[in-house]
C-alpha cells in the first residue's frame, strides 16, 4: 500500500470537494479547471505576505465527468499519433484539442470516467511522481475489486490489465499538469466506452500493447456510479482527506 507524506511547514487543508459535472463539453470542463486553479494560485500568493497563522487555507477539487467522443493531444505528444485528417472528426461526431497537460494523444467519450483532482499538493506531499502513483494505485485497488489483476508497468504512466504479461492492456490513461504545486487534468478509466474509438490513434503513443476496460474484461456493462464511488472511497483513503460533495450548479455559480 502507497501511503501519502505530509509537509510539516504549510497549514494543511484536507478536504476535498467533489463534484460530478455528468457528460460536459472538454473545453467547458478544461475551462472550470483552469478557474479554479487560478483562484487556488491567487491565495497561495496572498499567503505569502500573511502569517503562518493568518494564512487562508487553499481548497481542493476533484471532478468527475464524461465527455462527448474527443481525442485530447498532450504537449509533447505527436500529432501524428492521430491516424485520421482532422477533416474526417465530423464524421464520427469528434473533436480534437491540444492541451497543455502531460502524456501523448487519448480519447475520451461516453462509457469513460474522467477524473480531474484540482488539488494543492502542499495540502498533501510535493512530489508530483507520487502524486501520480498514487492516482494510479486508486485505480489498480479498484480493478483488483472486480477480480482483476492490474499494475503498473516500468517506465510506461497508466494502469494496465495483466501487467505483467506480453497481453498487457491498458485500462486507464493519466495526463497531469502542474503548477506552483497545483494539479489539473488527470485520468480517464476506461468503464463502458466504445473501444473502437481507439483505431483512430496510437493510444498515448505506445504501438503495440492494446487498450480495454471493464466491460470489455468482465464481459457485461458495469455500473459507472459504483465504479466511481469505489475510486473516490479508495482516493480518500490513499491520499487521507474528507469527501465534500458539492452541487455541480454550486461550483459553476462559485466561479462565474
Amino acid at each position: 500500500m502507497i501511503r501519502s507524506i505530509e509537509s510539516s511547514m504549510y497549514q494543511q487543508n484536507k478536504k476535498v470537494q467533489v463534484v460530478d459535472l455528468n457528460l460536459v463539453p472538454y473545453q467547458e470542463a478544461w475551462d472550470v479547471q483552469e478557474r479554479l486553479m487560478s483562484m487556488i494560485s491567487e491565495i497561495k500568493l496572498g499567503n505569502r505576505k500573511a502569517a503562518f497563522d493568518e494564512a487562508t487555507l487553499t481548497p481542493n477539487y476533484l471532478l468527475f465527468c464524461q465527455h462527448p467522443h474527443v481525442y485530447t493531444l498532450g504537449k509533447s505528444g505527436d500529432s501524428s499519433h492521430l491516424l485520421m485528417q482532422e477533416e474526417f472528426l465530423h464524421t464520427i461526431q469528434a473533436s480534437f484539442f491540444k492541451t497543455n497537460r502531460g502524456g501523448d494523444i487519448t480519447y475520451h467519450g461516453p462509457g469513460q470516467m474522467v477524473g480531474y483532482p484540482i488539488f494543492d499538493l502542499e495540502n498533501f506531499y510535493t512530489d508530483i511522481h507520487l502524486y501520480l502513483r498514487m492516482l494510479e494505485e486508486a485505480i489498480i485497488l479498484t480493478c483488483q475489486e472486480y477480480n482483476l489483476m492490474a499494475g503498473r508497468i516500468k517506465g510506461l504512466t497508466g494502469v494496465w490489465i495483466n501487467h505483467e504479461s506480453d497481453s498487457a492492456r491498458k485500462i486507464c490513461a493519466f495526463g497531469v499538469k502542474a503548477s506552483r504545486w497545483i494539479s489539473m487534468h488527470g485520468f480517464a478509466f476506461n468503464i463502458n466506452p466504445d473501444l473502437s474509438y481507439f483505431s483512430h490513434i496510437v493510444p498515448c503513443g505506445i504501438s503495440e500493447r492494446g487498450v480495454t476496460s471493464l466491460a470489455q474484461e468482465l464481459g457485461v456493462d458495469v455500473n459507472e456510479r459504483e465504479v466511481k464511488e469505489k475510486v473516490l472511497g479508495h482516493m480518500a483513503a490513499l491520499f487521507g482527506f474528507e469527501v465534500i460533495r458539492v452541487p455541480r450548479e454550486t461550483l459553476i455559480s462559485q466561479n462565474n
